[in-house]
C-alpha cells in the first residue's frame, strides 16, 4: 500500500505538536522545582534577531494549522497572535492540536498533484500539495518545534531526543 498525503502529514503534525505540549509540561515542571515563573522562559531567544520562545510556538502552530488546512482544502482558523502568559501559549499549542485532528484523510488525500499557492509578501510560491508538504511546510513547521525545545533545553529543562521524538509515549516497536 502506498503511503498517502494524509499519513504523510496529519499523524506527524499530530505527534509532533503533543510533544510539543509535553515539552511545555516539563518545563513547567522544571520552572517550579526551581522556584521560577515559568513566564520567564517565554521571551527567551538564541539570538536578538531571532523569534522567542512566544513566538516560535505561534509559528509552529500558524504553519501546522496553515498546511493542514491547505493539505485539506479548508481554511484554516484564525489565531491572533496575543498570547503573552504561559496559559495562553500553552492554550495555543492545544486549539493548533484540535484543529489538526479534525482533519480527516479524505479530505486530504487523492489529489497530490493539485495546486497550492502560497502567498508571501512580494511573491506567491506555487507547489503541488505533495511538494508544499515535503518541500516547505513540514520543514517550516519542524523549524520552530525544534527552536521551541532548544529555547526550553537551554533553559535548563530536562528534554532529550526521545521527547522531541515520542514525548513521552510509546514508539511503535
Amino acid at each position: 500500500m502506498a503511503l498517502s498525503l494524509y499519513d504523510a502529514s496529519i499523524p506527524g503534525y499530530v505527534r509532533a505538536l503533543q510533544n510539543l505540549a509535553s515539552f511545555f509540561d516539563k518545563a513547567e515542571a522544571h520552572a517550579k522545582a526551581a522556584g521560577v515563573d515559568p513566564a520567564s522562559y517565554l521571551p527567551m531567544q538564541f539570538f536578538p534577531d531571532m523569534a522567542n520562545l512566544t513566538r516560535q510556538v505561534q509559528l509552529a502552530s500558524d504553519a501546522a494549522k496553515s498546511a493542514a488546512a491547505r493539505l485539506a482544502g479548508v481554511t484554516a482558523p484564525s489565531f491572533p497572535d496575543t498570547e503573552t502568559t504561559w496559559a495562553e501559549v500553552k492554550a495555543r499549542i492545544a486549539k493548533t492540536l484540535d484543529f489538526v485532528q479534525s482533519i480527516k484523510p479524505e479530505q486530504v488525500n487523492g489529489d497530490e498533484t493539485r495546486t497550492i499557492e502560497l502567498p508571501l509578501p512580494g511573491r506567491t510560491m506555487t507547489f503541488t500539495a505533495r511538494d508544499f508538504l515535503f518541500q516547505f511546510a513540514q520543514p517550516n513547521f519542524f523549524f520552530h518545534v525544534t527552536m521551541a525545545y532548544g529555547l526550553l533545553r537551554h533553559q535548563g529543562v530536562p528534554l532529550g531526543k526521545m521527547d522531541y521524538l515520542a514525548g513521552g509515549q510509546q514508539i511503535p516497536a
